[in-house]
């Protein structure tokens, strides 16, 4: 069977999920027409470029969003079913063309809306660079979606990889600071970022940022068909470990197998925890590497008035770095931790665990792993920034880690696994790194008043920046949202494990 067979399946089998095609059209408009205006002042505050270079570079950080995530499911929900097709004869070389070819598809379909978003938005001044340059950028996320695909099979894993790559890409890359360090040459887009917005960077002049560019892309294309190629063997699929079987009983009985259960998995998953460890203190440590040493004015509660001070910019961005990470980690969690866990869920529920149980066992988890992002976060914090007040500081990203894990669980019924990835990434960036950032906006709008990010931010900064605690009505509005989502997730989980027939029921039809 030729290899463009192949691509028109995979692009079908993409094209099923009609959040995917959603998703092509809300990422370029998220990035590109709603919050470009609000990145280009972050970057001017950082030392990036000026206003049009940011906007610019927008399309291609939203092409190789979408690319990298798409390709990434691609390439490790599909490692069994490759498998397969291996064994019964096609040559793997021909099924990663084809996987690659797809992802070469994705790549035009996403650099497309993207460059459509940026010609509504702002109109493209230089089209000989701005349409090759958001290509390479999805090319290259395409490679990286590939690679990490090919290594790490777990979701939770896979997806916490490539975002922390793009995260790291985009916000420590040359259009968000300074174009000449040295340290972030090894970024995956540098150069092509430089290229893309005509921002010669000194190494070898405008020709060699081409140049490098394209070997970062050729390269990493290259590289990233060999390893799947490797990687795609003949050997037999593994198989998933076998779920927890308990017989009915007690609701404390119940609960500890269940328990049992669910650590048990997640103590399989070592990546995870390791991820928990690594991605908040090279993203912390980074950041505050980065932060130009200024000042800025902010409006804060002090002793029930609202009052402006000015405040030293590494410590206010000190202070807000923690919980953008852990609100991404808690809500990517929270996804899988009910997404992946349906299956099995709905056989225990059959088999006579109570729902109830099931879920109260989930959530303990995942109240665990937000809390242990929490921590890991508190810590590297604790290297570069001093709170005033510690422990309301610490109670603030508690918060918004448990409300965005709670936030994560539902979006799993409601997207799925490549939307919901997706829509984890977005909503903590667009409500606690944009809408509530105080460098951004001194005072939050009413609207941001709405959000579930808002009451934990203003309790963190209270506890980061003041000497007294004033800020009772975000903490009840914090406690407002973490109630409703419980219930919610609750109500959604009972929904969708609740046994069709009970064993009664099943034995009553029988006679």
């Amino acid at each position: 069977m030729s290899v463009p067979v192949f691509v028109r399946w995979f692009l079908a089998d993409y094209a099923r999920n009609r959040v995917n095609l959603l998703l092509l059209v809300v990422v370029p408009v998220v990035f590109v027409g709603v919050v470009a205006n609000t990145m280009a002042d972050a970057a001017q505050l950082l030392g990036g470029p000026a206003g049009p270079a940011v906007q610019t570079a927008t399309a291609g950080w939203a092409a190789a969003f979408l690319a990298g995530i798409g390709t990434y499911f691609q390439t490790a929900a599909t490692r069994e079913a490759d498998q397969r097709l291996v064994i019964a004869g096609l040559t793997a070389a021909r099924l990663v063309t084809a996987r690659l070819l797809t992802g070469l598809a994705l790549t035009l379909l996403a650099s497309a809306t993207a460059l459509l978003a940026l010609a509504v938005r702002t109109g493209i001044d230089a089209p000989a660079r701005v349409v090759p340059g958001t290509m390479m950028f999805a090319v290259i996320y395409v490679a990286i979606g590939t690679v990490v695909g090919s290594l790490v099979h777990n979701a939770v894993n896979g997806t916490v990889v490539v975002l922390f790559i793009w995260i790291v890409d985009v916000f420590f890359g040359p259009a968000m600071g300074a174009a000449d360090r040295l340290a972030t040459r090894w970024l995956p887009t540098h150069f092509v970022t430089l290229w893309l917005v005509d921002l010669p960077s000194g190494f070898g002049g405008r020709p060699g940022d081409l140049g490098w560019a394209l070997a970062w892309t050729g390269g990493a294309s290259v590289a990233a068909w060999a390893l799947a190629v490797a990687r795609t063997h003949r050997g037999r699929p593994r198989m998933r470990p076998g779920k927890w079987v308990t017989k009915p009983g007690s609701a404390t009985d119940q609960l500890a197998a269940a328990s049992r259960g669910v650590w048990r998995d997640a103590g399989r998953n070592l990546v995870m925890w390791a991820l928990f460890i690594v991605v908040p203190v090279i993203f912390i440590l980074t950041a505050d590497a980065v932060t130009p040493s200024r000042t800025i004015r902010l409006t804060v509660d002090e002793h029930g008035e609202p009052i402006t001070q000015t405040f030293a910019m590494p410590d206010v961005h000190g202070a807000t770095m923690a919980p953008i990470a852990i609100a991404s980690l808690a809500a990517l969690v929270g996804l899988f931790t009910l997404l992946d866990s349906r299956d099995a869920d709905n056989r225990s529920a059959l088999a006579g665990l109570r729902p109830g149980v099931l879920l109260t066992a989930r959530l303990g988890m995942l109240c665990t792993a937000a809390l242990a992002a929490t921590a890991v976060s508190l810590a590297t914090t604790a290297l570069v920034f001093h709170a005033v007040r510690w422990p309301t500081y610490a109670a603030g990203n508690v918060l918004i880690a448990l409300t965005y894990g709670l936030i994560g669980a539902l979006l799993a019924p409601i997207f799925g696994r490549v939307g919901g990835v997706f829509m984890a990434f977005l909503l903590p960036f667009l409500d606690i790194g944009i809408t509530q950032s105080p460098m951004l906006h001194p005072e939050p709008a009413g609207w941001a008043k709405l959000l579930p990010g808002y009451g934990g931010s203003r309790i963190l900064l209270d506890g980061a920046l003041t000497r007294g605690f004033d800020e009772p009505i975000p903490l009840l509005i914090a406690g407002v949202w973490l109630a409703a989502l419980a219930v919610t997730v609750a109500l959604a989980y009972h929904r969708v494990t609740r046994p069709a027939t009970t064993p009664s029921e099943q034995a009553t039809k029988t006679h």
